[in-house]
């Protein structure tokens, strides 16, 4: 159903919004099984698509738990490869958008392209992430907790012991408003693991000790330095260097650590 969007810029082309639902959130692994767009063109009309696909692989419980799809809902439906030329056409030459946008729905589409052997370039879009704005924008440190929590305004910040305290504070209020948190610390350690928010993909795959080494935060081998891993199991980070998707930056410190 079209309608009339307004926003407080001229649109020089057309601005597509995506979300995607997948069988995961592994971009060399899992498909997308749901996708859905709006496309706002510079008159203001409005496009609204939503298509569901066969992923050719079973979709994980927990998967389905998020979005509600099941393998049966989709039996019927075709490839993401069926329809991803008629896909590619509808967001030419459109500028993208969304909410996690360049860290999940753009590397899972790209990757869903690739494997359908289509070529479809980024680098002369404007990519547009609202949830990169919230967190640039939104404080996401102690003292917003603080407010947000407990409801004053923080004290000493930055003096250690204050610090420390409204930590503590911050985290009893949170289980207690949040029930549903696990209340045993291996569960609530493997909570943080899976919600850690990260600037990077750098960030996202290895951790960085005090001392500079990197660990691996993710994979089979985590917990264990990039350094060993590179000396040991050189084949690992040969077969991380040659996943199409992977990051850049985390290729880079892949190569550092291989000619080390």
């Amino acid at each position: 159903m079209a309608q009339s969007i307004s926003f407080p810029f001229n649109l020089d082309r057309p601005l597509v919004f995506l979300d995607l639902e997948t069988t995961g959130l592994r971009v060399a692994e899992d498909r997308i099984v749901e996708l859905a767009l709006i496309r706002v063109d510079p008159g203001g009309n409005v496009t609204e698509r939503v298509r569901r696909f066969n992923p050719g692989v079973p979709i994980p419980p927990e998967a389905s738990a998020v979005h509600g799809i099941t393998d049966a809902d989709v039996a019927d439906k075709p490839p993401f490869a069926a329809r991803a030329r008629s896909l590619a056409d509808l967001l030419e030459p459109a500028d993208l958008a969304g909410f996690n946008l360049r860290r999940f729905d753009l590397p899972m589409l790209l990757a869903e392209f690739r494997r359908a052997d289509i070529h479809f370039d980024v680098a002369e879009r404007r990519i547009i992430d609202a949830q990169f704005i919230f967190h640039r924008e939104e404080p996401r440190d102690l003292s917003a907790a603080v407010r947000f929590y407990l409801d004053r305004e923080m004290e000493d910040a930055h003096s250690a012991l204050a610090d420390i305290r409204a930590t503590a504070a911050v985290l009893g209020a949170q289980l207690e408003r949040y029930p549903h948190l696990p209340r045993d610390l291996d569960e609530l350690d493997r909570y943080c693991d899976e919600v850690q928010p990260f600037e990077t993909e750098v960030e996202r795959w290895f951790e960085e000790t005090p001392e500079g080494h990197r660990l691996f935060r993710r994979g089979k081998h985590r917990g264990r330095p990039l350094a060993e891993i590179a000396g040991a199991h050189p084949d690992y980070l040969q077969w991380m260097l040659a996943l199409d998707d992977l990051d850049e930056g985390v290729k880079a410190v892949v190569r550092d650590a291989l000619a080390d």
